[in-house]
């Protein structure tokens, strides 16, 4: 988003004149010895002699202008938490704690990567917004937290206020979806520094669990069971061997007759959220661990909230996996073991519970609408 950096018109405009100004006495002073011929001639030689910080890359103009643009939309993911308006040197939220014992504040930060390039190679960046503020939610979900607001941090070598505008428009539709707040941000341009076209996000969470409610995976057990959520596709990791393997072979517009799908869009699929969904089971179940399945692949991730002395037993026929990763692994001919390591495969969240509680959490599930997989147990080391 990044609004705050911008300074006012008058300031770039009356630093301008002040340049200005003081490059013309230092002409006039010259002209007073050598009187010019030609006054329009030296006013263009005064002009060739200005640099400005426009001349230079950056585009003060053009961040007010995507200032305008998102201000109506980044305002509608307020809370009445929210005491700053867009514009403030740093962003107020008043600490709510209602109802908890003992507040604990969960802080995760993340990128998108390289499926960035995706989005330029298809000028489609209304997407990539909404990966980056699901990933940062799905990371302090899985220790039990809720989200409270949103920054981000948006750097590209020229300002395109339509493209920066998708792209926090994409942040504010996360953010709404997840109810939190997106409450500031940074818009660096920095010529020079990325490729024409191109740009990198960031962006940091911050969430709120009652202290003994934070899930840690200290209590997991041999015999509980692992119950799985489905990924819509890479979500946010891979993106490397994914293009490395696929962009050798086919076109981004290719049309794949089996899934019906053009592979440009399922590669852009919206990392999904899974707050909705596991967050109001919570109170309800005892809910021992989960882990968000980013790089690193099911058994990296979900092995980061297991005791010493235990490990997993994955069943990897328990779900089928979606198409694109099949094509990824065909075309590339990807070792098993690679694709396990560097993709979710299509499981994106996974939890651990009693063999007891699997069949209501299930049900729970299904009454949102959830698939879930049992793909698994806990086992001795």
């Amino acid at each position: 988003m990044a609004t705050h950096d911008f300074p006012l018109c008058s300031r770039p405009c009356s630093v301008t004149f002040r340049v200005y100004r003081c490059a013309f006495d230092a002409l006039h002073k010259i002209t007073l010895v050598h009187p010019p011929k030609n006054w329009y001639l030296a006013l263009r030689l005064l002009d060739r002699m200005m640099k400005t910080y426009r001349d230079s890359g950056v585009d003060i103009e053009a961040g007010e202008k995507l200032v305008r643009r998102i201000k109506r939309r980044v305002r509608s993911t307020f809370t009445p938490n929210v005491l700053t308006d867009i514009g403030a040197f740093g962003a107020f939220y008043r600490a709510d704690f209602k109802g908890i014992r003992t507040p604990v504040l969960v802080t995760s930060v993340d990128g998108v990567g390289t499926k960035l390039k995706i989005a330029f190679a298809m000028n489609r960046h209304d997407t990539v917004g909404q990966d980056l503020v699901n990933h940062c939610v799905n990371d302090i979900l899985v220790c039990g937290a809720k989200p409270l607001y949103f920054l981000d941090y948006f750097a590209t070598g020229k300002l395109s206020p339509s493209v920066a505008a998708q792209v926090i428009d994409g942040f504010v539709t996360a953010c709404r979806q997840n109810g939190c707040s997106l409450i500031g941000g940074e818009t660096a341009e920095m010529p020079g520094f990325y490729s024409e076209g191109e740009y990198d996000l960031a962006g940091t969470i911050v969430g709120l669990v009652d202290e003994g409610r934070v899930i840690r995976g200290k209590h997991v057990k041999k015999g509980d069971v692992l119950v799985a959520l489905p990924s819509t596709g890479l979500h946010t990791n891979g993106y490397s061997l994914a293009r490395a393997v696929l962009l050798e072979r086919f076109q981004l517009d290719q049309y794949f007759e089996e899934p019906q799908a053009i592979l440009g869009d399922s590669l852009l699929a919206v990392h999904r959220s899974y707050f909705k969904a596991v967050y109001p089971l919570l109170p309800r179940f005892d809910i021992k661990g989960m882990s968000h399945i980013t790089g690193g692949g099911l058994e990296g991730n979900t092995m980061r909230v297991v005791p010493k002395g235990l490990k997993l037993r994955v069943d990897w026929q328990a779900w089928e996996r979606p198409w694109i990763f099949t094509l990824i692994q065909k075309t590339g001919n990807v070792p098993e073991q690679d694709m396990r390591r560097t993709f979710n495969l299509g499981i994106g969240l996974v939890m651990i519970v009693s063999p007891g509680d699997v069949d209501k959490i299930q049900a729970a599930l299904r009454r949102k609408r959830e698939r879930s997989f049992v793909v698994g147990e806990i086992v001795r080391a």
